[in-house]
């Protein structure tokens, strides 16, 4: 299926500004103390409301005419005003906000944005001043703290989410580095205990996913305390005192699954790209070495070489070799003083030049944590002609750690290194406004032996929304895999990271003839993506298409079951080849389908799933691979 044109995209906005309602004018001082946001007939809306005799604020968002987030307060307290009650209207000014951009990564590359804005401002009764920033889009609202002047460091915040007591509700327990499993609660049963955002609920066949945009060393992390014997989820910062003028956007992503699913909003709402030539940036697949060799083979040239020699065979872009090489042998975890100089990677980087392979290499963050390493290591790296660093062990979102975010972003890009971070926050928005950050980790991903299907058919839902996911599947070899082989396959698209950093050995792929010819053919950037069928916790069927070619990762949890799903995206007849759980290993069968009114069945076993193909069909076509 073809992009759109330029012409085609120019009209369908022109057609999205003409349904807008009219923008109002901007109210003055003395309007009611009940404000509306809209954009999209029947989309999501957001409602403002101040109480007139405690001067406190509260915040609420519908979809269609369901309640997504009840009214929930919201307010800023600083070092010399509190800005969470005694609270007066000022004034109202909406304008709207279109936006076209490109990515190097994520959902699809080429984005239109259309949101209305709506700045309300108000003021205390010693007249510090407080703007609240509300943003409406078809898949959801955002709003964000705005200070006009310096009122001291930010001490907290008195925003809060409040559910529905019998929400359904896909929440993880806050950890520093984002390494927790999603587990299925109500918004009341929940622990009372501190969650990570994203959070996903459910409430009346509406969903909202809450999240942030735009995070970086001007705030703090945050984190949701839930209070006990209630829906209400109360948001926290990393810091005590956070220097700041502004905050993120607060994102609730709202709709039914599928516009969850599919959302752009958080890099949508984030600032736009700070890096003007990306011709250097290319995703691609990683034959990831750590679960495949460990300290081992971290630290042996002639094991990276066999390692390049395969991903030259599969034609895979990259390898990637992790801890251990630049350590000393005799004491793990202990940097060679004289690596610059006697390292054997620009070797490596000179045998995988020639085999077409470039190499990323891990780095930990103590390395980098001052400006004297960042000069000696990006450059060194770069003139040896390494393509990316994996940094690793940042653990934590307080403001001096996403300070340091702010100074390896742009010293990366200046040396045209690629970036996945690991032990770290999660994007944020930052895919946009750093293109050469092509996945972050931030998951309980393939390297934990603590895995679930449940969790593993949650994150298409939760951390995968927000952007690029380094969960490191196709471990085959591990033992207590929860997944089929099928299903491990289908991660490969169900799951979306610019560089997809592919666990297993290779002895594993090549016990898996069909795993390993379905890997040379899948992608890691995307067009478009479709979702065809999911709940968390239960099942995931994910569509992605790159160029003329859909891809299609689906995963159950539970009991085996029948996949039965519409093929609409497609138009016309098509070819799709199926890679699933057979009595004897992985299978492959095809099948011709019409489009748009065409279906796919595929029957998979316990903890099952599978990976597809479709391109056109025609009478000479026997395969989609190229």
């Amino acid at each position: 299926m073809p992009t759109a044109t330029p012409i085609r995209l120019c009209a369908a906005l022109l057609l999205c500004l003409c349904l807008l309602p009219a923008l109002p004018a901007w109210a003055d001082q003395g309007a009611p103390g009940s404000w509306k946001v809209s954009a999209f007939p029947g989309g999501p809306a957001a409602e403002l409301s101040l109480d007139l005799q405690a001067g406190t604020l509260t915040f609420a968002a519908t979809h269609r005419g369901g309640r997504v987030l009840e009214p929930s307060p919201v307010g800023i307290v600083t070092e010399r005003a509190d800005l969470s009650q005694g609270l007066r209207f000022l004034h109202r000014r909406d304008r709207l906000v279109t936006e076209h951009y490109t990515t190097t990564v994520g959902k699809r590359l080429r984005r239109s944005a259309l949101m209305r804005e709506a700045t309300f401002a108000f003021a205390n009764a010693t007249g510090a001043r407080l703007d609240l920033v509300v943003r409406v889009a078809r898949d959801g609202v955002a709003y964000r703290y705005r200070l006009p002047e310096d009122y001291g460091p930010v001490l907290r915040e008195t925003s809060a989410y409040t559910l529905p007591r019998n929400a359904t509700a896909w929440l993880a327990q806050h950890r520093r580095d984002y390494e927790n499993p999603f587990v299925q609660y109500t918004a009341l049963t929940a622990p009372a205990a501190d969650f990570m955002v994203p959070a996903l609920f459910e409430t009346g066949g509406h969903y909202v996913l809450f999240t942030e945009s735009g995070l970086d060393g001007g705030y703090s992390g945050p984190r949701l305390a839930h209070e006990e014997g209630t829906g209400t989820y109360s948001l926290r910062l990393w810091d005590e005192e956070v220097q700041a003028g502004e905050s993120p956007w607060r994102v609730l992503i709202a709709g039914d699954l599928a516009t969850v699913t599919e959302s752009t909003l958080v890099d949508d709402l984030a600032p736009d790209s700070r890096v003007r030539d990306t011709s250097w940036i290319a995703p691609g697949q990683v034959l990831w070495t750590w679960l495949a060799g460990g300290r081992e083979a971290g630290q042996s040239l002639e094991k990276q070489q066999a390692f390049v020699d395969y991903a030259s065979a599969r034609g895979w872009p990259y390898v990637a070799v992790d801890a251990g090489w630049y350590f000393l042998k005799d004491q793990w975890d202990v940097t060679d003083p004289n690596w610059p100089t006697t390292s054997w990677m620009p070797r490596l980087v000179e045998y995988g030049r020639a085999k077409g392979v470039g190499i990323v290499v891990w780095i930990h963050f103590r390395d980098l944590d001052t400006p004297e390493e960042r000069a000696l290591w990006l450059p060194t790296l770069s003139r040896w002609g390494v393509r990316g660093v994996k940094i690793d062990f940042m653990d934590s979102e307080s403001q001096e750690r996403l300070r340091w975010y702010d100074e390896i972003l742009p010293a990366t890009a200046a040396n045209r290194l690629l970036v996945n971070f690991h032990g770290s926050t999660i994007p944020k928005g930052i895919h946009r406004t750093w293109p050469h950050v092509m996945t972050m980790e931030g998951v309980h991903g393939g390297e934990k032996r603590t895995l679930t299907t449940a969790h593993i058919t949650t994150l298409p839902f939760t951390r995968n929304v927000v952007g690029s996911m380094d969960y490191t599947p196709m471990a085959f070899h591990r033992a207590g895999r929860p997944t089929s082989d099928a299903h491990e396959l289908g991660l490969a698209v169900t799951y979306e990271s610019g560089l997809q950093d592919l666990a297993g050995t290779v002895e594993s792929y090549q016990a898996r003839p069909e795993a390993e010819r379905f890997l040379e053919q899948v992608p890691t950037a995307w067009d478009e993506t479709r979702l065809l069928s999911g709940r968390p916790a239960d099942h995931v069927v994910l569509a992605r298409r790159s160029g003329d070619r859909w891809f299609v990762g689906a995963g159950i949890s539970g009991a085996a079951r029948t996949l039965d799903v519409p093929l609409s995206m497609l138009r016309g007849r098509w070819l799709v080849e199926v890679v699933r759980d057979g009595p004897a290993g992985l299978v492959r069968e095809s099948h011709v389908v019409d489009g748009p009114r065409g279906r796919l069945s595929v029957p998979v076993p316990d903890e099952g799933g599978y990976a597809a193909v479709a391109c056109h069909w025609h009478p000479r076509i026997t395969t989609c691979d190229r």
